[in-house]
């Protein structure tokens, strides 16, 4: 209570409107998957180009399968070139499959000409994701025979799945990369200072710095990174992109960076505004710099970063994350956990570990645990037909079958995943419509074809077990055909609807926290039903409910009927909400028959 001792004029602010619930974002995506390069930490992404200048583009290969081009020394026989089939030992001669791995013996699975597996025996493992298996090349039969390895462009799927979402109408996504716990950054040092990449990896070893005076005071430091390793003499470039001399621009040793950052006029006092840890770390999508002693760097020329590694090979541990880690500073799927914005799932590479479906399992408990997002999964890309999921989860949606892209940079079709672009089509139906309408009979935007065709007959195999198809009508191009969630209880069959509840309980969740430690009797509550009640009345208007009437659409209590004397004196507050969502018309139903047209005979 105010006092009022001095006698005068008081005027006083009075809060008197109802508290407005405001809608929560539906279609911001938390992406998780294998990168060429890129930060450690989640990033906010809010346009492809943004995504590319951070983690590369798409067409990239970033698989760990040629270093030093290794081979296999075959000890079986009964190979030929370009066919073949079953599994032989092998040794590893010449290389490493595995960056950081030692030559062991292996088993080398063939099927027709084409390494679909290779299984350490000794010393390591080894896998070939699926769909791009490393193919075979000079395989004779009998010992001593070889077969190379090399990378396929398009191994791992992630920048082309972050495309696909802007592509179809995605406009915010987070991305978090996943690299092997064991991974070591690239690194470089002088006296005054301490340059690592963002992220461990080899291709921090594909990064040059380059140190020289500034434009107008202190120092300048320009960073580059190559998709190849650019010739270089020792780790000093051959030729320095930025060089304008004849025989530079002539050379053959000159190779134009894919990413160039500058930083000019760099200061080495800690309190200046042109600090050159404040100005690099954070900012940069290579580096991070740390100071040693308050002097300025030497002049250095190009020169390469040197001890980056990928580690050891992936393990579900590393799509995970570690959840023991601090705040701050989680990896993996664990990351998402502490962005509350996010509100679909999606990992592109979840098959990167092969068949096995614990990258989709953990994308789906995590979503059953927070219960505010939804999870969008794929097929395998030789998925056996017909085929059935076992996930049974209302919080999760599988889509198949996998698409045909083109690859920038060869200008081929690549097969990937489509979980990036469906995400994008959940997106640009939530702007579109609201998230009210299925995320179905949707145009796919930015691909070339579907892996094949399904037929009427083959859906009708898949859509009652949760399996949304993508098809192709002539004259309508290729569409998503289906909307239903992979769960079994009929309440919960269609996305739209349990999307819909996302949406509301979150909306509610985040613009009610005013009532918190608020005196917990009728005034309170009343000011609760009109907040909630304004909200669905919007919603209604909106025919994201059901129901002619408002009272057909929804009711709201929160009385002395939804809470006794022992909930108040426990502190608890209790309204009780029920809606009617509007479902989908999945079956169109026309009933025709013949009609004599009212005619009559008289004579």
């Amino acid at each position: 209570m105010p006092e009022y001792l001095t006698p005068g004029v008081y005027i006083e602010e009075l809060a008197t409107g109802n508290q407005p619930i405001e809608g929560v974002s539906t279609s911001t995506v938390g992406f998780l998957g294998i990168a060429e390069r890129g930060p450690a930490m989640t990033r906010l992404i809010t346009s492809y180009s943004d995504f590319s200048r951070a983690y590369g583009q798409a067409g990239v290969s970033v698989a760990s399968l040629a270093l030093a081009n290794p081979t296999v020394a075959a000890g079986g026989a009964g190979y030929t070139n370009g066919g073949g089939n079953g599994a032989f030992p092998a040794t590893l001669a010449g290389g490493t499959l595995a960056p950081g791995g030692a030559a062991a013996a292996v088993s080398v699975t063939l099927t027709n000409g084409v390494v679909t597996a290779v299984t350490g025996v000794s010393g390591g493992s080894y896998s070939v994701p699926p769909p791009n298996p490393a193919t075979v090349t000079g395989l004779a039969g009998g010992a001593g025979a070889t077969i190379g390895f090399f990378p396929s462009n398009g191994q791992y799927y992630l920048a082309y799945a972050v495309e696909g979402f802007f592509q179809n109408g995605g406009q915010r996504c987070f991305v978090q990369t996943v690299t092997s716990s064991a991974a070591l950054p690239a690194a470089q040092a002088s006296a005054q200072m301490s340059i690592l990449a963002v992220n461990g990896g080899s291709w921090g070893n594909r990064v040059a710095v380059k140190l020289e005076a500034g434009s107008t005071s202190g120092f300048r430091l320009t960073a580059m990174y190559w998709t190849q390793a650019p010739p270089a003499a020792g780790l000093v470039v051959s030729v320095d992109p930025t060089s304008r001399q004849p025989n530079d621009l002539r050379s053959s040793n000159r190779r134009e960076p894919q990413l160039v950052e500058v930083y000019d006029n760099l200061d080495v006092n800690a309190l200046s505004t042109s600090f050159f840890a404040s100005q690099i770390n954070g900012i940069s999508n290579l580096i991070t710099v740390t100071q040693l002693a308050v002097a300025v760097p030497a002049n250095q020329s190009l020169t390469l970063m040197s001890g980056g590694t990928d580690g050891n090979a992936l393990v579900p541990a590393d799509f995970e994350g570690n959840p023991n880690l601090p705040p701050g500073q989680k990896t993996g799927l664990d990351a998402f956990t502490e962005i509350d914005e996010i509100s679909l799932l999606c990992c592109p590479d979840a098959y990167a570990l092969g068949g096995t479906e614990t990258v989709n399992d953990a994308l789906v408990d995590q979503s059953e645990v927070l219960q505010s997002r939804f999870a969008i999964l794929n097929s395998l890309p030789n998925q056996p037909f017909p085929f059935t999921v076992s996930y049974n989860s209302k919080y999760a949606a599988f889509y198949y079958p996998w698409i045909n892209v083109i690859n920038p940079l060869t200008n081929t079709t690549v097969l990937i995943p489509p979980c990036g672009h469906i995400a994008g089509i959940y997106a640009r139906s939530d702007d579109a419509r609201g998230v009210q309408k299925d995320p179905a009979n949707e145009v796919i935007r930015g691909i070339d074809s579907l892996q094949f065709n399904l037929t009427d007959a083959q859906q009708a195999l898949l859509n009652p077990v949760g399996i949304n198809c993508l098809r192709f009508f002539k004259g309508a191009g290729n569409l998503v055909w289906g909307g239903r969630t992979t769960s079994i209880d009929p309440a919960w069959k269609y996305i739209n609807v349990r999307r819909l509840f996302i949406f509301i309980e979150q909306s509610i969740l985040r613009s009610t926290q005013w009532a918190v430690f608020e005196i917990n009797d009728e005034p309170v509550w009343a000011q609760i039903r009109r907040s909630i009640g304004d909200f669905l009345t919007r919603l209604w208007m909106d025919d994201m409910l059901q129901g002619a009437t408002k009272d057909q659409a929804f009711f709201v209590r929160c009385d002395r009927t939804t809470m006794t004397q022992a909930d108040i004196d426990n502190g608890r507050l209790i309204c009780v909400i029920g809606i009617a969502p509007v479902k989908p018309a999945e079956f169109v139903i026309f009933q025709i028959g013949q009609w004599a047209g009212g005619s009559a005979v008289s004579e």
